[in-house]
């Protein structure tokens, strides 16, 4: 870099630095609901009601609080009326990264706080937080986006302009709108109404990015067609077939090109959400099909998290958190007597506690970007601080009165409790996504598995193709630990490719789900010619892999197991033999992890890393390795057990030991395993 060059980007940023708030320090949380625990603030659940919710003690009085708690953190860097809802930048990839972009920020910052504040307000307009009447701040920052000499005006969009960040923003504040009309839109005037509607409907009467984009069309049209302003209703229409067309069935929509919660805290809440405040009315024929697809969420979802209520980390934005749950608190909408709803609510409680009781979920009185605290792996470029307050979306549950049975009935744990039993394995396989759900009661651990096949060389939202998504498999007991440079990998392939870097398997192609066995095919993107048939087996404890690889080329290749995390120092080791098997076993202290190389193996092994693993600076993974051969006319096989169990038992070597034999035909490409008699398990399984 020449010294022009570098006295120019330091000026740049020198610039920049000047033009960044200053925070002051951030007002403290009511000890009502907040307390602190070895230095950090988290939730307190005041006065727990164990009748009603026998699990967690929390009732719509407590999401209240974990509500007001939330809005609190946000409303402590709001002094006076004027202060934007902005909030200190997160090291790394997020935004801004330029002054142009603080506008969008302070957007984001009040649209989505918003969705925290509305759910309060429709009960409390009263409502105060920090000195600051909450009704009045929103509507005065609403009404500074209409004022030309404002910092946080936002000019209207020319005819035929494209999608933006603006129209997401819109589209939240349009939901909020919908809440609460009477505080928000209301009380204007008519001119500043007609301003807020031509604004508003600018970014809503145009273009859209062929995914969920399309409701934050939907909902400003709706809003403002509801309110007597002429709209482009073609264009709405238009929009309301193209999110129907995203349906796969049994309760999950398809964001284009992937399956994540954007299916659930985004399709499956705007739809019911539309729905109730707007499409009854003015499009029932709509309302109907969107509540159709809705009703199908209770009996598949909730399978999606653990027996304690764990959310998985899966997907992207994953700093929305329990913005999961907003479906299952809708569930109450339809009223319908066969709903469990004490486990729909025990989830969205549990999830609730998952984050607002960990210690590292709050810095500085606002979330982080991450999933337990800051995890830069996670982040994406298009969030910034106030984005993660998405997670906002979840208090739509405090819509519903104390009277609907998401609230009044008793918590319980749903199938967990008789139906799902110990020593057994239920996979939930959705025919039309091919995502296959999986519940393991020996831990209470839920998993996931989805295809992924974006490329990440060249394009436009490299993490559609990264640990967000490409992982063998998700679970909500072990989150996904993000590939090292070193090569140490968790749940996935991983190879030395000719550019000698360590690359993951991304470009998944679903095959089939037959007698309890999920297949894929997998290709390496830099090196084609390595291509693997992947068969996953879950088990009662764990997963059997018989995965079989043919390659035009020497590279060495790895497997991964789930990763521990390490806390205070303490995990132990050890490698032995069972019957000839290598197998090596790792423990926390609270969660053990065995991997068993069956065949096909050259070693396994402890791998270490920082940095990489949501839960602990350090964590530890179990990899396999050997070098592929290049011959692709003659394929092999890789049979790996990937065993857990909690801390404190004991493995006996029947456990590690479960494959009696395998035989290969090689003429029909088939391979029968015969399995050790246990419970639980086949006797023998075909594979391929």
């Amino acid at each position: 870099m020449t010294m022009h060059r570098r006295n120019f980007l330091l000026m740049l940023l020198v610039l920049y630095s000047m033009a960044a708030p200053v925070f002051s320090q951030p007002v403290a949380f009511s000890s009502r609901f907040s307390e602190t625990v070895n230095g950090h603030t988290v939730f307190k659940i005041d006065q727990p009601d164990f009748r009603k919710s026998p699990l967690t003690g929390v009732t719509r009085r407590h999401w209240k609080d974990a509500a007001l708690y939330l809005l609190q953190g946000a409303f402590s860097y709001v002094h006076r009326i004027e202060d934007p809802m902005q909030f200190p930048k997160q090291p790394g990839k997020s935004y801004p990264r330029t002054e142009s972009q603080v506008p969008t920020e302070k957007l984001e910052g009040l649209c989505r706080t918003l969705f925290i504040a509305a759910p309060l307000l429709k009960e409390d307009p009263d409502l105060v937080v920090n000195n600051i009447k909450v009704a009045d701040y929103y509507r005065y920052h609403i009404l500074k986006l209409l004022d030309p000499p404002s910092p946080t005006y936002i000019k209207p969009q020319p005819k035929g302009g494209g999608p933006n960040q603006i129209l997401v923003e819109f589209g939240a504040l349009s939901v909020s709108m919908f809440y609460i009309p009477e505080i928000l839109f209301d009380p204007l005037t008519k001119e500043q109404k007609d301003a807020l509607a031509a604004t508003m409907i600018s970014y809503g009467d145009g273009k859209t990015v062929p995914s969920n984009w399309k409701f934050f069309n939907i909902f400003v049209l709706s809003f403002f067609k509801a309110h007597g302003y002429a709209v482009n209703e073609k264009l709405l229409v238009d929009y309301l077939d193209k999110s129907l067309e995203h349906y796969r069935g049994n309760g999950w929509y398809n964001d284009n090109p992937a399956y994540d919660y954007y299916s659930m805290w985004a399709f499956q809440m705007y739809g019911p959400v539309w729905a109730e405040y707007f499409g009854n009315k003015y499009y029932p024929e709509y309302a109907k099909k969107f509540m159709a697809n809705f009703s199908e969420v209770k009996n598949n979802y909730p399978y999606l998290f653990g027996r304690d209520g764990k959310m998985i980390m899966w997907g992207r934005s994953m700093t929305y958190r329990i913005g999961s749950v907003a479906p299952l608190a809708l569930t109450g909408l339809e009223n319908e007597l066969s709903a469990n709803y004490g486990w729909m609510r025990r989830i969205s409680s549990g999830v609730l506690l998952q984050f607002l009781q960990h210690p590292e979920f709050l810095n500085e009185n606002v979330p982080t970007l991450g999933f337990y605290g800051a995890f830069e792996p996670v982040v994406q470029s298009y969030s910034c601080r106030g984005s993660a307050f998405w997670m906002g979306k979840a208090f739509v549950a405090l819509l519903l009165p104390e009277s609907n049975p998401f609230w009044s009935a008793v918590e319980n744990e749903g199938p967990w409790e008789k139906e799902l039993k110990k020593g057994q394995v239920y996979n939930k396989y959705q025919d039309s996504s091919h995502i296959l759900i999986t519940d393991y009661p020996g831990i209470g651990a839920s998993e996931i598995r989805a295809w992924c096949n974006v490329k990440a060389i060249g394009a436009n939202e490299p993490f559609r193709a990264s640990e967000n998504y490409n992982r063998l498999s998700y679970n909500s007991t072990f989150p996904w630990q993000a590939d090292s440079a070193d090569g140490v990998v968790a749940m996935n392939y991983i190879f030395h490719n000719k550019k000698g870097e360590w690359e993951p398997l991304r470009l998944y192609a679903f095959k089939k789900f037959e007698q309890g066995i999920y297949y894929r095919d997998a290709t390496v993107e830099t090196q084609p010619g390595i291509l693997l048939q992947l068969a996953d087996i879950p088990l009662p404890d764990g997963i059997l892999r018989v995965d079989r690889i043919s390659a035009d080329t020497v590279s060495e290749m790895r497997l991964g197991h789930y990763a521990l995390p390490v806390f205070n120092g303490n995990l132990k080791r050890e490698q032995r033999k069972v019957k000839g098997k290598n197998v090596m076993i790792i423990d926390n202290g609270i969660y053990q992890l065995a991997m068993v190389t069956v065949s096909g193996w050259e070693s396994v092994y402890t791998a270490e890393a920082d940095g990489v693993h949501p839960e602990a600076v350090h964590s530890v993974v179990i990899n396999a390795s050997r070098r592929t051969k290049n011959d692709p006319g003659l394929p092999e096989l890789c049979i790996t057990l990937m065993l857990w169990k909690k801390s404190g038992e004991s493995w006996k070597d029947k456990e590690l030991d479960i494959v009696r034999r395998f035989s290969y035909d090689a003429k029909t490409g088939s391979l029968l395993v015969q399995m050790k008699q246990r419970a639980g398990i086949p006797k023998q399984i075909k594979v391929f």
